[in-house]
């Protein structure tokens, strides 16, 4: 068994193998995660919906905009996910910045989302 040498540096590509695969699958997993987290937050917007009758209105509006938050941000990591994905199906370079960016800004938003729905419920 011979192991592949390295990428010369007159640019000769090297063989990804399954990588550029498994980082997409890792990608869509993720997005899959979040759009569980997602259902669970909206599922708490229903729920306080539902008890808005009792005077905490404003805890159903608080709620509400996490879930535009939630859905904003599972929206930018979708596009990312899917912007890497096609990169990844064209070769093994690094994403580029801009992908990590808003990759990073929606995770962000959307964790941020979630703990303003852990601290609202209390």
């Amino acid at each position: 068994m011979s192991v592949p040498a390295a990428p010369q540096a007159g640019g000769e590509a090297r063989d990804p193998g399954l990588q550029p695969e498994r980082t997409a699958l890792a990608w869509r997993r993720t997005l899959l995660a979040l759009m569980v987290l997602d259902v669970l937050v909206v599922r708490a917007w229903f729920l306080a919906l539902g008890r808005a009758g009792e005077g905490s209105s404003a805890h159903a509006v608080g709620l509400g905009v996490c879930v535009a938050a939630a859905a904003v941000s599972t929206a930018v990591l979708a596009l990312c996910a899917h912007a890497r994905s096609r990169e990844l199906h064209h070769g093994t370079t690094a994403p580029p910045a801009s992908v990590l960016r808003w990759a990073t800004a929606g995770a962000v938003m959307l964790a941020g989302a979630t703990i303003a729905v852990v601290i609202i419920e209390r």
